[in-house]
């Protein structure tokens, strides 16, 4: 387990660094979606979570849920092209699981890659303790808009 700043990133996950958004592979080829608790802690109170449709495509770096906190208001981008395959409910219902369970209950989506390779520009393992604490040390996302 990485810890960056207090917060915990479980090796075992792979991250789009840049949009704070962490994957897990799951055992049919699906990965389960949700943002870092490091991004949460950014967000505030989040009050509202509004994910894309079942079964309607997405984009790399689009939209794929948008988000409402008492500091920030935005999308979750996409690290790769896919398809929406299930939604959190509880997390619609009850948007506040993201401060209390990021890594586990809090999850967003559950995503079917468009390709075999989704994985390829994630980062994953012991590797993700300095890439999370150099891209905050870069401070790009100081500047970063919805």
């Amino acid at each position: 387990m990485a810890k960056v700043q207090g917060h915990d990133f479980p090796e075992r996950l792979y991250y789009d660094v840049e949009n704070q958004i962490w994957y897990e592979l799951l055992s049919d080829g699906t990965a389960r979606a949700g943002f870092t608790s490091w991004a949460v802690a950014l967000m505030g109170e989040v009050v509202v979570f509004t994910p894309k449709r079942l079964n309607h495509t997405f984009d790399r770096d689009k939209w794929f849920a948008m988000v409402e906190g008492a500091k920030w208001v935005g999308a979750a981008r996409a690290a790769f092209d896919g398809t929406i395959v299930a939604h959190n409910d509880a997390l619609i219902a009850r948007p506040e699981l993201l401060m209390e369970d990021a890594f586990g209950k809090a999850w967003m989506l559950i995503v079917r890659p468009a390709v075999g390779n989704w994985k390829e520009s994630l980062v994953t393992g012991a590797a993700i303790g300095p890439a999370i604490e150099s891209w905050i040390a870069g401070g790009s996302y100081k500047d970063r808009k919805s």
